[in-house]
């Protein structure tokens, strides 16, 4: 099989820097989660047990989704809460105005493709002009060593670059997190 989940390790801290970042250390603030190149859901429903109220899976592969995806969030209780994108991450990019709807950005966006079958450059640079982002948004990005990420997407600035092996995983976020995360700097250094 080609679905390929993100490692617990790494899932866990970038769960972690999340909440640390947006002021809640103990779980997510409600809001809507999009989870790209979903694979089996891990990402989104460790969202949603972390208390996203909704969250909105794209996967492409119709045999994921009716095989794995589907029957994750149906096990879990999950299902009534998520949307399934049954379209290629590109063709969501492309049409986003019209998944986003009236209700603005995603709160959190989860970046998780197969390696080797993306151009990060591309994939970030159609990520950080859609409508999908918006200024208090949070990005989560796991990608292969070896790879050059941006230290911004669009509005957002990059918060945490870390290294898990040969997996990476870089958070971006809002202005309001970056002033806050050095200021905690500033105050770990004085003390």
């Amino acid at each position: 099989m080609d679905v390929r989940p993100m490692m617990e390790v790494v899932k866990g801290a970038a769960f972690d820097i999340l909440q640390a970042a947006d002021g809640c250390p103990a779980s997510l603030r409600l809001g809507r989660w999009l989870d790209l190149y979903s694979g089996t859901g891990s990402v989104g429903i460790e969202a949603i047990s972390r208390g996203c109220s909704e969250v909105h899976f794209v996967e492409m592969d119709p045999w994921v989704i009716s095989n794995v995806l589907r029957p994750n969030l149906e096990c879990t209780g999950f299902l009534d809460i998520s949307v399934i994108h049954p379209v290629r991450v590109e063709t969501f990019l492309e049409h986003a105005d019209q998944f986003v709807g009236s209700n603005g950005p995603f709160d959190y966006i989860s970046v998780t493709p197969p390696y080797t079958q993306v151009d990060y450059g591309t994939l970030m640079a159609q990520i950080s002009k859609s409508a999908i982002v918006g200024e208090d948004t949070f990005i989560v990005v796991e990608y292969p060593f070896r790879t050059d990420m941006l230290d911004s997407c669009g509005c957002l600035g990059k918060i945490k670059d870390r290294r898990f092996g040969r997996t990476h995983l870089a958070i971006y976020g809002p202005k309001w997190a970056q002033k806050k995360r050095n200021s905690d700097k500033t105050l770990q250094n004085t003390a």
